[in-house]
């Protein structure tokens, strides 16, 4: 009997140590879905969802601003969890994206904040595209464009630096189902109401009218934890 008490009480130990582990982790603890990712307590009790793209400058002023602190506050603690979704204006927009989810689902958030931090670096060379570059973006065969943008723009050096060299690279952006996986998801994330640009948030399913930056979702954020 009293070795019996004694696996029990180190069967409890366990299983709470290893809760105390889980609940520590929640910025690692990533899901992949159609059209993005969610990180965080799957039990969390707040759904924030960001509606995102990559070639969206005020999206990646977003991720610099409020990327750590959401972590640090909301995320880490399990009482909120993230969802990133991919809202796509371009080709360049679908190419990141794939990227961004090549290679395991926990790498995924990671992932999508170094393409969104580096993107003063890419995008000018979007922007400063050639003409024979933009035909190569929108012409032939999608994989061949895809990987076009991905060499012109600089994506595979930032792919390289999180661990998927060229060859992986190029079997992601191969993925036909998973483009055109996401192109579905981003058409549907087009047509939910109050969405009209990018960044854009919600709130457990509701868009918040007006939100389009860190410091509008922050207060919004401190006010719904402050009334519970």
């Amino acid at each position: 009997m009293r070795f019996t008490r004694l696996l029990q009480v180190l069967a409890i130990g366990l299983a709470a140590s290893v809760t105390v582990a889980a609940a520590g982790n929640w910025p690692a603890t990533v899901s992949v879905q159609p059209g993005g990712h969610t990180v965080g307590n799957p039990a969390a009790p707040v759904t924030l969802t960001e509606y995102v793209s990559y070639t969206c400058p005020h999206c990646a002023a977003f991720t610099r601003a409020g990327e750590a602190p959401l972590e640090a506050d909301y995320v880490a603690p399990g009482r909120l969890k993230v969802e990133v979704r991919h809202l796509l204006r371009n080709p360049v927009d679908l190419t990141v994206a794939m990227l961004v989810n090549c290679g395991a689902p926990a790498r995924v958030q990671q992932n999508h904040l170094a393409f969104m931090r580096a993107q003063p670096d890419w995008l000018p060379r979007v922007d400063n595209a050639t003409p024979a570059q933009r035909t190569r973006w929108t012409t032939g065969e999608d994989v061949a464009r895809r990987r076009a943008i991905a060499s012109d723009v600089g994506l595979y050096a930032i792919a390289e630096r999180r661990g998927v060299n060229r060859a992986a690279a190029d079997r992601c952006l191969a993925d036909q189902a998973k483009a055109t996986r996401l192109a579905e998801a981003s058409d549907a994330g087009w047509k939910l109401p109050g969405i009209t640009g990018t960044p854009s948030f919600a709130l457990n399913g509701t868009v918040l009218a007006g939100t389009h930056d860190w410091s509008t979702l922050e207060w919004q954020l401190a006010a719904r934890y402050r009334d519970r």
